[in-house]
């Protein structure tokens, strides 16, 4: 079993790069894995550091991380907003149909961002850290390590009825996940891949 969920994450990861490559950008426009080594050069470390920790406690807390990654980016781009809570005017996307109940991870999220701040304050982007994340989690799974394109910008805002209509849910039918997956550019092979093991880690 073991072994089946660290190659399912290895191909998901790879199968889904394409999306997380393409969310906000910065303030230039463009995303490039050297975007922190000035202003927060201890950045990858940082993350892969508490990425490590969380896994040695908790095995399953790799895929986790890689679904929050995932999930986030099939709602309005890899902007970081399913890590937004309720507030005011803003609902979560925490608790989608999608999300409630099954997405898990987010306090490592949030160490790796208190660890981060008190390194380099208001530097690195929650949704950089969840890029990052997912990839040091594949990595720890068994998987290959490959640079990872940053400079997202965080959303300010979330989409409860996108991520309820927009992440492929356990109950849609073939036909609906195929079109979701196509209206992210995504094609039957990344389906299968993101999809195909969906009894081994609830990944959708």
């Amino acid at each position: 079993m073991a072994k089946s969920v660290s190659f399912f994450m290895v191909i998901s990861l790879l199968a889904f790069a394409p999306i997380c490559f393409c969310s906000k950008s910065n303030y230039y426009g463009y995303l490039y894995p050297q975007f922190y080594d000035w202003s927060c050069p201890q950045a990858k470390e940082i993350v892969k550091s508490v990425v490590a920790k969380a896994v040695a406690r908790e095995a399953r807390m790799a895929a986790s991380l890689l679904r929050l990654h995932f999930h986030d980016c099939f709602v309005k781009g890899c902007d970081a907003s399913l890590l937004l809570d309720s507030s005011g005017t803003l609902i979560s996307e925490k608790i989608s149909n999608t999300n409630r109940n099954s997405a898990r991870g987010f306090e490592v999220i949030d160490e790796i961002k208190s660890a981060l701040e008190k390194e380099c304050p208001q530097t690195v982007s929650c949704a950089d850290i969840l890029a990052l994340a997912a990839r040091d989690s594949t990595v720890l799974a068994g998987g290959p390590n490959w640079e990872v394109p940053l400079g997202r910008r965080d959303s300010r805002d979330a989409s409860l009825s996108g991520s309820n209509n927009n992440i492929p849910a356990p109950n849609n039918t073939f036909n609906t996940i195929l079109t979701k997956f196509k209206l992210k550019g995504l094609d039957l092979v990344d389906l299968v891949a993101l999809s195909g093991k969906n009894h081994c880690s609830t990944f959708t």
